[in-house]
């Protein structure tokens, strides 16, 4: 591919525009994000986040949505009309954070909120979104895409076209985006014509209706109704979703008396709930489908625009998130002439096995939610409990309801991606959408948190002088003073290269070191020497730690492992020589014992090192 020097320009505004245009935008390469909604858009959709999105956060620096969103509710289930709870379970049970996972538990926030934060990050690298403005068509070559955009401006909606030039186009305009149909991809899957759904976000006045739980009223595989309290609408406020197969629901969101009669039968609790507001509200027919790849050329699509699925299991959102992240580091390098434009093509070897895994669970988690359960069996509960102990025997929406850690995406990896590199023997069978091994980490997988790290040698600095210290000021994650942790060492900009190691002045860092200086570029990778933690006495005494000159003049950065968390969590031994590389999506690209693991992935992600960078070319370079 030629050289375009023209911003990248990312279609829709919802999570998944917003993720890949900020990611673009820390990387320094020039962005617009347009979205055809002449207003940001409402309503809760896809509320659930997961602790692994939260890790991306973290890398992306947007701690606020950890810090404001909610935990999950209990439930309670109730017959229609009735607020005594026929059982009350958690869909998740709360995991206690660990050094590896400190975000271990997901949390419920509306996506206008979650926008609005991701939107204040972008205006501060000065990209802001680009409200009703639509992409007409695109042509491309192998220079660029041309774009065709229509805005609408002013109160009376005047239309001006404007044509838009650009390195790369990312889709992520939804399931009834145009770029998919254009490119002639395939959406391969199935719809549910018989499950239509209603969802919605109001303001209810309800007595006794208890917002520390999230209701249930009938069965949703029949005519139900669920109610989840929301803050971010008020303290009245509620995210609706109505499910009927008795009741015909189709146009009923156009009628709003109607649709409010619909919502006080379907709880059915006469003059007890008053409909206050319908502030949003939407139809939803679930369809199960996926594109047989996620780009062509120098277009890609991304979230809703590439896979869509089933409400049931809150996954839609974070694989979408994980779609931006995946792709946007990957069009920086090669948009700045780091990388050979191929870099790309890893993003649908990579994300396409994902999501046609978590398409197989979503439905099937959609069908215990939304199919009747065909036994014949009392429909709340799957026994009559003769003991008299009922409310601990699973019900039908308890077992539909209740999620697994799977669901978390911790074990979402990339083992088969082309561009990871492992030499290890072990062979790596695992699912794309596996569970967290503990014990086990292997190129492709996520990479794990260590805090706990204490610097010593810090380039261009004095050294630290490092001891057990009586330091009594403790940080709140490590309970150690001045230190540090992978996650905020990882970051969409840059690799970490992280060389453990039991000693400084060993052949291994020199060797791992002149390695890294003649097959990448010093700016695209962090390059980490992490050592044990000081040794115990036997009376209890920690040893101090000691650095020659000779230390001193290593010229990267040294951390001691203090905790120990980072030897135990990246599966080294306290003697052992070994390399992490992590890349910019907080993925694990390589676990390599020497040069040549380490030339061999960093060869593959960008080329043969030599010549001078080409910014914004993203030609087929053998320059990093």
């Amino acid at each position: 591919m030629a050289i375009c020097t023209a911003p990248v320009l990312v279609v829709g505004a919802g999570p998944t525009g917003m993720i890949a245009a900020l990611t673009l935008a820390q990387n320094n390469v020039p962005v617009r994000i347009i979205e055809k909604e002449p207003q940001h858009r409402r309503g809760q959709r896809g509320a659930a986040i997961q602790p692994r999105t939260f890790d991306i956060f973290h890398i992306l620096h947007v701690p606020e949505i950890h810090e404001r969103a909610t935990p999950f509710l209990p439930l309670q289930e109730h017959n229609r009309g009735s607020l005594e709870p026929l059982k009350t379970f958690s869909m998740v049970d709360y995991t206690e954070p660990t050094p590896a996972i400190p975000y271990y538990n997901p949390k419920f926030m509306g996506q206008p909120t979650l926008e609005a934060i991701v939107r204040e990050h972008l205006a501060k690298l000065g990209c802001t979104v680009e409200l009703g403005t639509q992409l007409i068509s695109f042509t491309q070559d192998d220079k660029c895409v041309r774009a065709k955009v229509v805005k609408h401006c002013g109160d009376e909606g005047e239309e001006v076209e404007e044509n838009i030039e650009a390195a790369y186009l990312i889709s992520a305009d939804g399931a009834r985006g145009m770029t998919r149909k254009q490119l002639g991809l395939t959406f391969l899957g199935t719809t549910r014509i018989q499950d239509f759904i209603l969802i919605g976000d109001i303001r209810l006045k309800a007595k006794d209706l208890d917002r520390n739980y999230w209701h249930v009223f009938g069965r949703m595989s029949h005519d139900g109704i669920s109610l989840r309290p929301t803050d971010e609408l008020g303290k009245d406020g509620w995210r609706m979703i109505i499910s009927g197969r008795t009741t015909d629901l189709e146009g009923l969101i156009h009628d709003r008396e109607a649709f409010v009669n619909c919502i006080h039968d379907f709880i059915g609790l006469g003059d007890g709930v008053k409909v206050k507001e319908v502030m949003w509200a939407s139809e939803f027919r679930p369809n199960m489908r996926t594109v047989d790849k996620f780009g062509v050329g120098r277009i890609f699509v991304a979230g809703d625009a590439a896979h869509v699925h089933s409400l049931a299991g809150g996954q839609g959102m974070n694989s979408s998130v994980q779609d931006a992240l995946n792709l946007a580091w990957k069009v920086a390098l090669v948009y700045k002439g780091f990388s050979s434009a191929s870099l790309l093509d890893t993003y649908t070897a990579e994300r396409l096995p994902v999501i046609a895994e978590m398409l197989g669970y979503t439905t099937e988690m959609h069908k215990l939610m939304f199919e009747e359960p065909g036994t014949g069996h009392p429909p709340r509960s799957t026994s009559t409990a003769d003991n008299g102990n009922s409310k601990n025997v699973q019900s039908d929406l308890e077992r539909a309801m209740r999620r697994g850690k799977n669901m978390y995406m911790l074990g979402v990896n990339y083992r088969t991606s082309p561009i990871v590199i492992d030499d290890s023997a072990v062979p790596a069978t695992q699912d794309a959408y596996g569970d967290i091994q503990e014990g086990i980490l292997r190129a492709g997988d996520r990479a794990p948190d260590a805090p706990g790290l204490v610097p010593v040698i810090t380039p261009n600095r004095s050294p630290h002088h490092f001891s057990n210290g009586s330091q009594s000021a403790v940080s709140l994650q490590s309970g150690i003073v001045g230190s540090t942790r992978m996650f905020d060492i990882f970051a969409s900009t840059h690799h970490t290269a992280i060389i453990f190691t039991p000693a400084l002045v060993v052949p291994f860092v020199q060797s791992i070191l002149e390695t890294l200086q003649r097959v990448v570029s010093k700016e695209l990778v962090r390059r980490l020497v992490v050592l044990p933690g000081p040794s115990s006495e036997p009376d209890g005494h920690v040893e101090s730690r000691k650095f020659s000159e000779e230390d001193q003049t290593i010229g990267v950065e040294v951390l001691v492992d203090q905790a120990g968390h980072a030897y135990r969590e990246y599966i080294v031994e306290e003697q052992e020589t070994k390399v992490v590389v992590v890349r910019p999506d907080g993925v694990v690209g390589a676990v390599v014992r020497g040069v040549k693991g380490l030339e061999q992935y960093f060869e593959g992600v960008f080329g043969k090192k030599g010549g001078d960078v080409c910014h914004g070319c993203s030609t087929d370079l053998t320059r990093t």
